[in-house]
């Protein structure tokens, strides 16, 4: 056949390869067929306007409309079926229905909303997670407030998120846009409940005093008890909350004592997750402590003896470090630099606060020993100002910081009593851990994490037996239940060990005791989690010499076998310690009843 054959025939080049492709003529041939009369079987009336439509063709693209015209319902029999739907937005389907193709931006956006919901009503998933993208990609001002309302509708939580960040992000703007007041009710509580949808509270009163006019059948009540009323001032209360007369006064007087007389008022704030907002570019600034500049200019390279940080005396009474924040914003993670040039540690705490006058404790570490990069966690809340106060180096008498950074993550660790219990190894040079004793040819090969290379003089870490230990400093105090480490194990010898764990190096307890059970290569602990800042290791004896190998070491443990044997052996002592107070409890309950009944006879 000649090439001029193919052509005519439709078929393309890649027919040569054993490939055939017809879609785009196919989708454009069904397409005619799109309420079109010919071989046409059923008709749908949808306000007043019929559409002739092909029920196998219908059929074969949506479970719906197999149930609905072979599924022997009443429409399976009925020629003309009416549907109480958009009629736009089902023409805008059918014409997906038969060709594949829907053209978004062509269409109206008030159509494109009904379409989605169509999608939604019908089954077609994917035409739905489309729309839902294409509608991400077109927020405005002028239609998220419409968005939203569907997007929750039709429970698209992807889209629901985005439209939540875009209000976060203008809510200024949102509040003044004319398509506020056309919200419906449970989007604006939605909105209103938000942390972060952040803006001047008189402002959302306001708005909120709009959008009830405009939806006088609404309990007006039940949707101003979202406005945060304490968190105006006394002027916008009396002027503008009081003189609107929607408020019981009652709610006015509960208002302006919660506001005078709590320590802990809902602010809102600003949200840029995984942001560092302590920056430049959210005209964040140190406003207290020496050579302030340095803390937030992003460098954690250039720094010395002499520069690259901030500081303040440990003995002053004016004491601290303060960062001011742009604005108030929500944060729940703090990373701090501690000045690292050599091997000292710091103590310290941090404050946070929104105005200066009450300050909040979120991390409390003036008794634990730290170094270099900190990692902090806490619950999030709203702060505009962050103080750091050193209360202990172990050189001299002034608090070091390199940089700051604050922002809020969705990847918390677990917390205890304010201390991360970490699931991943801790004891690692890139979360500032360190070996301050022991002997090694290469320094913290303990930590970096190579348990593989090693022979008979490389790879290991060790002391004389009697004399020196093996001493791990983690960067911060972490609550630690288990810990795992690699005796050096190429020949048949076996070690005697203990290990201790301190916060201060002062005061010790011992968490493993293997000073009479000869052990080697692998092995793994478990012991009562608690704050650990100091691990060390020390031999006992070796049966080939009078030194203390080492190859690596963990904490807390990584071998998910011992992990998971760990937590059911957990699990079973919890049943048994149910079962216990359930029997303990039986007991009691029966020396009562057995105390009544004598007592009776009495």
């Amino acid at each position: 056949m000649s090439s001029q054959s193919h052509k005519m025939s439709g078929v393309g080049s890649k027919s040569r390869t054993g490939e055939i492709e017809l879609t785009e003529r196919f989708s454009d041939q069904m397409a005619k067929l799109c309420i079109n009369d010919d071989y046409s079987d059923v008709t749908f009336i949808v306000e007043n306007q019929r559409l002739p439509a092909h029920r196998v063709v219908l059929a074969a693209r949506s479970e719906y409309f197999r149930a609905l015209l072979y599924g022997g319902l009443s429409e399976t029999n009925q020629s003309e079926i009416q549907l109480k739907i958009p009629l736009e937005a089902f023409k805008a389907l059918l014409r997906y229905i038969y060709s594949g193709h829907m053209s978004l931006s062509q269409m109206k956006e008030e159509n494109i909303l009904d379409t989605l919901g169509l999608a939604n009503q019908y089954g077609f998933t994917e035409l739905e997670l489309a729309i839902s993208d294409y509608l991400r990609q077109v927020l405005s001002l002028n239609n998220v407030c419409a968005i939203l309302d569907a997007a929750r509708l039709y429970n698209l939580e992807t889209l629901t998120n985005v439209c939540y960040t875009f209000m976060d992000r203008n809510a200024s703007e949102i509040l003044a846009h004319s398509t506020f007041k056309h919200l419906s009710k449970e989007s604006l509580e939605e909105v209103l409940r938000r942390d972060s949808f952040f803006a001047p509270e008189v402002q959302i009163f306001v708005a909120v005093s709009e959008w009830c006019k405009h939806n006088s059948n609404v309990d007006i009540e039940s949707v101003v008890s979202y406005v945060r009323l304490p968190l105006m001032n006394f002027d916008h209360l009396f002027e503008v909350v009081r003189r609107s007369g929607i408020l019981d006064p009652n709610r006015l007087l509960d208002a302006i004592e919660e506001k005078t007389t709590s320590k802990c008022l809902p602010y809102r704030g600003a949200l840029w997750p995984e942001e560092n907002v302590a920056a430049v570019k959210f005209n964040s600034r140190t406003i207290q402590g020496e050579w302030g500049s340095a803390l937030l200019d992003g460098d954690i390279e250039s720094y010395d003896m002499e520069k690259g940080y901030t500081r303040h005396s440990i003995d002053s009474l004016d004491t601290g470090i303060i960062v001011e924040l742009g604005t108030i914003s929500i944060i729940n993670h703090i990373k701090i630099l501690l000045w690292d040039k050599d091997t000292r540690s710091y103590s310290y705490y941090v404050e946070v606060s929104v105005n200066q006058e009450q300050w909040d404790r979120v991390v409390d570490y003036s008794t634990y020993h730290c170094r270099s990069w900190q990692f902090l966690y806490f619950p999030s809340r709203a702060v505009r100002y962050i103080k750091l106060v050193g209360t202990h180096n172990s050189v001299n008498k002034v608090f070091h910081a390199v940089a700051l950074e604050a922002m809020y993550t969705a990847n918390v660790p677990k917390l205890v009593d304010g201390f991360v219990a970490p699931t991943n190894n801790v004891a690692t040079v890139a979360l500032s851990a360190t070996v301050i004793e022991g002997v090694s040819r290469t320094r913290n090969a303990l930590l970096n994490g190579d348990y593989t290379n090693y022979d008979w003089d490389y790879g290991y870490t060790c002391h004389q037996l009697g004399s020196g230990v093996i001493l791990v400093r983690l960067g911060q105090p972490y609550y630690i239940g288990s810990l795992r480490l690699l005796l050096w194990d190429c020949d048949a010898r076996t070690y005697c060990f203990y290990i201790e764990t301190s916060n201060n190096q002062k005061d010790w307890e011992m968490v493993v005791d293997k000073r009479s059970e000869p052990v080697r290569s692998w092995q793994n602990f478990s012991f009562t989690p608690r704050p650990i800042t100091f691990i060390k290791i020390v031999g006992t004896n070796n049966t080939a010499n009078e030194i203390f190998h080492c190859v690596h070491f963990e904490c807390p443990s990584q071998d998910q076998n011992f992990l998971h044997s760990e937590k059911a052996r957990g699990k079973e002592k919890e049943k048994v310690k149910q079962l216990n107070t359930e029997r303990s409890a039986d007991q009691q309950s029966l020396q009562t009843k057995t105390q009544c009944d004598e007592d009776s006879i009495n």
